[in-house]
């Protein structure tokens, strides 16, 4: 390595780190603020508004800020199925392409967030503080993500391939900003046809979004550059979206802690003695920490190095392990508090609660499910496993109870009214850090840094997932595309079922090609008005929107968490699909019984008061 690729290393990692640190910083600073906001709301004459506002900024700031750290990371969504199946020197052509086009997205972030920041005037409603702050960590954010890219191609040696991305990126900017003749009825269709080839070439979703809503502009895109980038800051103007980080904190607090531990050792005491005993402590383990993480990804990270451990000395093969750990982390993006149905909260104004109530009987139908398969899949496993004595069970038990009374608080607390569902989140990481911290003392310092650096790793990714896909929904909703949709499916004269079907066969096909994300954003909000049209139950059509698209977790040929049992557990990829079909099947198959009996999934939030 020479001394500029040297020099370029050290300063490319000072970088990431500082980054990296901004954002645990950021991160701690926004769950302060909020629990002062409910501290303030309930003192006497107190108010939390203005704190509200503060958060949302500072969430804003981390979004565009921090992703730069982590776009080289596992949670960059990145799909490099198609760049991997090709030789060496095409591969090697594609990547700098797509490299190209990454750079393209924060091209669009820099020069339009520069625009807006300019232009915009006022002041904050709560802070009074000017407008264009908020929007200038948009530009700081993408050009910072230009310079590191930049640093980690020299080095890597790689300095010509990265001046070569950057090139692309400048024609790709300059075709988005011409003036083109032909324009289509229908430009949204265009860009997430654009979105669709880039992913599949290797650019992270995210940016696949934003690159190609700026593409859409010559073709007729109602949005300039500048309302792509207002478009997305204005995005995270809800309270809700900070649900997001919260919960990854109490997930990563949970992992970091040993509570985790302890949730697995009681599940272990509860069914390890059955057939499939590991198996099953594994999936009752993912059922029990869906309470408090709402992140699969935070389920997946923890079982690949804790629980598939135990799989593999169990008996089970390594790719059998890993299809374990992957199917029953599906669960927490059912089981609430499911970050899953605080996205589409966001992007129809569904309860939260209700989604939440309906959410859990969902998830519950998933695990019974999986265990069902478990069983019927299972074996005796090496060294046998004898029925845990009550000494051992309720030692397990009681080392369980705090992460129980944390699940308490997150739903009884919404329910009740007492706190937001983002209040509930911050509420749940303080609970998290008290107990690890305080009662079992087995959190320090460095430890809460590193849980406040992986949780600002995947909020940030999610984040900016989220920025992407609501330009390309923005575009959709001008379009009208939801109420054509609507009209044409009613002259087939569909009946419920009939619809649920149709859209189930949708999810899934698209489960296997986009991020449940996008299609959380950009498609469910399509669908909503021909559901509501033909009398279906909002609370039943969402639990049974979210249950399909979590299925694409393990659905190839995008699964995020096969990449991530992949990444973690070392298996092959072909081997892994392989032993998660059972799964999947059992996964449809309960879907199928929510989809066809509503009421499996409604008498609790009926029985709660809820309405859809």
């Amino acid at each position: 390595m020479n001394a500029t690729a040297i020099i370029a290393a050290r300063l490319a990692a000072g970088l990431e780190r500082g980054l990296g640190a901004l954002g645990a910083v950021v991160l701690a600073a926004m769950l302060a603020v909020v629990v002062l906001s409910l501290v303030a709301r309930y003192a006497p004459g107190g108010s939390g508004i203005c704190s509200d506002e503060l958060a949302i900024w500072l969430f804003a700031f981390a979004v565009f800020v921090a992703p730069p750290a982590q776009t080289a990371s596992a949670v960059a969504m990145r799909l490099d199925l198609l760049p991997d199946a090709l030789d060496a020197r095409l591969r090697a052509g594609v990547g700098v392409f797509a490299e190209g086009i990454s750079a393209h997205a924060a091209l669009v972030f820099l020069f339009g967030g520069l625009d807006v920041a300019s232009a915009i005037g006022g002041t904050s409603t709560a802070l009074g503080l000017p407008e264009w702050l908020r929007f200038a960590a948009v530009p700081a954010g993408a050009g910072l993500a230009i310079l590191l890219a930049l640093l980690r191609a020299a080095a890597s040696g790689r300095t010509t391939q990265g001046l070569a991305a950057l090139a692309i990126a400048a024609i790709v900017y300059a075709i988005g900003a011409a003036d083109w003749v032909h324009r289509f009825d229908t430009p949204s269709l265009v860009a997430g046809a654009i979105a669709l080839v880039w992913t599949l070439i290797g650019v992270p979703v995210p940016l696949a979004l934003v690159s190609a809503a700026a593409l859409a502009i010559p073709l007729g895109s109602p949005l300039p550059i500048a309302a792509v980038v207002q478009t997305t800051v204005s995005g995270f103007g809800k309270f809700l979206l900070l649900a997001i980080p919260f919960f990854l904190i109490a997930g990563a607090l949970m992992q970091t802690s040993g509570l985790a531990e302890r949730l697995a050792r009681f599940a272990t005491s509860c069914v390890g003695h059955v057939r499939g005993g590991m198996a099953q402590a594994t999936l009752l383990t993912n059922v029990l920490f869906s309470g408090v993480s709402g992140s699969s990804i935070a389920d997946a990270a923890f079982g690949a190095k804790a629980l598939a451990p135990a799989l593999r000395s169990a008996g089970y093969p390594a790719e059998r392990a890993a299809a374990i750990v992957a199917a029953t982390s599906v669960l927490p993006n059912i089981i609430p508090p499911s970050i899953a149905f605080l996205i589409l909260a966001h992007a129809t104004s569904l309860s939260v609660g209700a989604l939440f109530t309906g959410g859990l009987i969902g998830g519950l139908f998933l695990a019974a499910a999986l265990a069902v398969t478990l069983y019927a899949g299972g074996k005796v496993e090496r060294g046998g496993r004898e029925r845990a004595d009550a000494t051992t069970r309720t030692a397990a038990t009681l080392g369980a109870i705090p992460v129980f009374g944390l699940a308490v608080v997150i739903l009884l607390g919404i329910r009740l009214g007492v706190v937001t569902p983002t209040e509930a989140a911050a509420v749940a990481a303080d609970y998290a850090l008290m107990i690890s911290a305080g009662l079992y003392r087995s959190v320090g310092f460095r430890d809460l840094y590193g849980a406040l650096m992986r949780s600002m790793r995947v909020s940030a990714s999610i984040g900016m997932l989220i920025a992407g896909a609501l330009v390309l929904n923005y575009i959709v909703t001008i379009e009208n595309i939801p109420e054509l949709l609507k009209n044409l499916i009613s002259g087939w004269n569909l009946s419920q079922i009939e619809f649920l079907i149709l859209v189930n066969v949708i999810l899934l096909i698209l489960g296997c090609i986009l991020e449940g994300t996008t299609i959380l954003l950009v498609i469910v909000p399509v669908l909503l008005p021909t559901a509501k049209a033909l009398g279906i139950d909002m609370i039943h059509f969402g639990v049974v929107a979210v249950f399909n698209i979590m299925l694409g977790l393990i659905t190839p040929p995008y699964g995020l968490l096969l990449f991530i049992m992949t990444n973690i557990a070392k298996v092959p990829l072909r081997d892994l699909v392989r032993d998660v079909l059972p799964f999947l099947w059992a996964m449809i198959a309960a879907l199928a019984l929510i989809t066809f009996v509503p009421e499996t999934v409604l008498w609790l939030p009926r029985a709660m008061g809820y309405q859809g």
